[in-house]
């Protein structure tokens, strides 16, 4: 078989880990060319038609277009300013990431190493992922959530860790997807992407969150071990504000993989079921967690 007949996702694990970060030169240039101030028809011609592959990916799959870009621009221009306070993060956390997923690949051999795509965006979202296309990620958006973590190298290793770690989850899709997945079943997916990020990377990508649950964790786990069977996920998922901390519940599934991983003797084999956790009850029954659990 010819190189180039062979499928982009096989050639990056072949390959090892791959981050681009071409896209957010080339829109800068343009930007920068234009006095800041690009219109939509620049941007369609100059910067998305001309980008990578994950870019054509990110705009295919979040409408993403010249006029939409143009838009953000004229009505948030911070936006797009502030984003470049990250550009001179973006070599060493290239870096730092690309050494936590060769310690993913360590750790988890049957990881797959589909593409990192760092490029601009509209302003949202920060990023999307799937197993064939890869991560692809929009720096303006991920640069400007500073409440999240304040060290912008740090913020960009550890989202991204945790992002890619998604990507390896084998029924993530299947469980996340469901009509009205429980407290528990998205808790588990977002908590192991956590865990992973930890393992690999070195920190959880929602330290913020952690923190302020610190000292709390038996008065937390008691309330979200009764709300396991909810549907309704508004006390435990995707409510972090800029001032307020949420997303208890990625705190508590991290806390739950820790636990399965801690009890098994078999490390190999415990992030291999956790990666490929398809049943959320029985994982939480064999982990060994239970409200308030210590870690040493």
């Amino acid at each position: 078989m010819a190189a180039d007949a062979v499928p982009a996702p096989v050639r990056a694990a072949a390959a090892g880990p791959v981050v681009q970060t071409t896209d957010v030169d080339l829109f800068y240039r343009v930007y920068d060319a234009a006095g800041g101030h690009p219109t939509a028809e620049q941007l369609q011609r100059d910067y998305l038609d001309q980008g990578s592959d994950g870019l054509q990916v990110l705009a295919r799959e979040r409408n993403v277009t010249g006029q939409r870009i143009a838009d953000a621009l004229a009505k948030n221009p911070s936006l797009y300013t502030g984003a470049k306070r990250c550009l001179s993060a973006l070599p060493p956390a290239r870096e730092r990431l690309e050494a936590a997923l060769r310690e993913l690949a360590r750790l988890y051999p049957e990881a797959r190493f589909p593409p990192v795509t760092v490029a601009i965006g509209r302003g949202k979202p920060v990023a999307i992922g799937a197993s064939d296309t890869g991560i692809q990620v929009g720096l303006e958006a991920l640069c400007a959530i500073d409440w999240l973590n304040p060290d912008v190298e740090d913020r960009i290793v550890y989202v991204l860790a945790h992002e890619y770690a998604h990507v390896q989850q084998v029924h993530a899709d299947a469980i996340s997807d469901k009509p009205s997945p429980t407290v528990l079943e998205i808790s588990l997916i977002e908590g192991i992407a956590e865990f992973v990020a930890e393992l690999t990377a070195g920190k959880v990508a929602y330290s913020r969150n952690a923190a302020a649950a610190a000292g709390r964790e038996l008065e937390i786990e008691t309330r979200f071990a009764a709300d396991i069977d909810k549907n309704d996920l508004s006390d435990w998922a995707y409510n972090t504000t800029p001032d307020a901390p949420g997303d208890l519940g990625y705190w508590v599934g991290y806390r739950i993989a820790k636990a399965y991983y801690r009890n098994a003797p078999d490390k190999r084999q415990a992030l291999r079921d956790i990666m490929e956790m398809e049943d959320p009850k029985a994982f939480l029954e064999k982990s060994g967690w239970y409200p308030g659990i210590e870690f040493d």
